[in-house]
């Protein structure tokens, strides 16, 4: 039975110096807004606060994100399953810590279907958003960077971002819908080849993906440890 899904994704309100690089060392980075697309619905739903006149807020409120959270545990009983790219590193880190909802959060997280943290368990390094549009003959909002995205909802271009991160969850969907229906995920390798890997049994979720057995990384300099995506699961 196929399966249905709801990507999801998260944009940060906070405004950082450029060339940030690790965007965690300034916490807390705040969620300006995030949207949702459904495998089996046209529209996507977004997400964020507004102020008294009735214009978008800065960062949304805590109320407010205790409600996405309720929407997402809500969607999950209605049988959809979760589905992000490094949601487990990123976005319900980010959400448990803004909303509140730390346990919730983790529940959500460890039964959700995080394409990056699965592949990296298969391969032990990891891949971007992006790449695995290539592979597909689609990519991200051409002109547009998440690290945009603070500085551009702060000057008021919210339409831009809602499309922007609206946009990153139709990528998430087509890839993961694409994936396992041909059994195997593509991506595009930093020489520019297409590369594969196989997923016949289709995406796995978080907790299962943590069961894999460790990859060979003997041939990395510096490789990464699965604690750098779900080592907040244990706060």
């Amino acid at each position: 039975m196929e399966r249905k899904y709801l990507a999801f994704d998260i944009e940060t309100a906070k405004v950082l110096p450029e060339n940030a690089g690790n965007l965690m060392a300034y916490r807390p980075l705040g969620i300006s807004c995030a949207a949702v697309r459904f495998s089996d619905r046209d529209e996507p739903a977004v997400f964020y606060s507004l102020k008294a006149d009735k214009r978008p807020a800065e960062k949304m409120s805590r109320k407010d994100l205790s409600k996405m959270v309720d929407f997402l545990l809500k969607s999950r009983k209605e049988g959809y399953t979760i589905l992000s790219h490094n949601g487990l590193g990123f976005d319900f880190d980010i959400l448990a810590e803004e909303s509140g909802r730390t346990e919730d959060c983790k529940g959500l997280a460890l039964g959700h279907v995080d394409m990056m943290f699965h592949f990296f368990c298969e391969k032990g390094f990891g891949v971007s958003l992006n790449a695995a549009a290539k592979a597909i003959g689609k990519s991200k909002t051409e002109g547009m960077e998440g690290s945009m995205a603070p500085n551009m909802w702060k000057e008021g271009k919210h339409q831009k971002v809602l499309d922007y991160v609206s946009q990153d969850c139709q990528l998430t969907l087509d890839i993961a819908e694409r994936a396992e229906h041909s059994g195997s995920f593509q991506w595009i390798t930093r020489r520019g080849k297409q590369a594969y890997l196989s997923i016949p049994s289709g995406w796995l979720s978080v907790s299962e993906a943590q069961k894999l057995p460790l990859p060979d990384t003997s041939w990395m300099d510096n490789p990464w440890k699965r604690s750098r995506f779900g080592s907040w699961l244990n706060r």
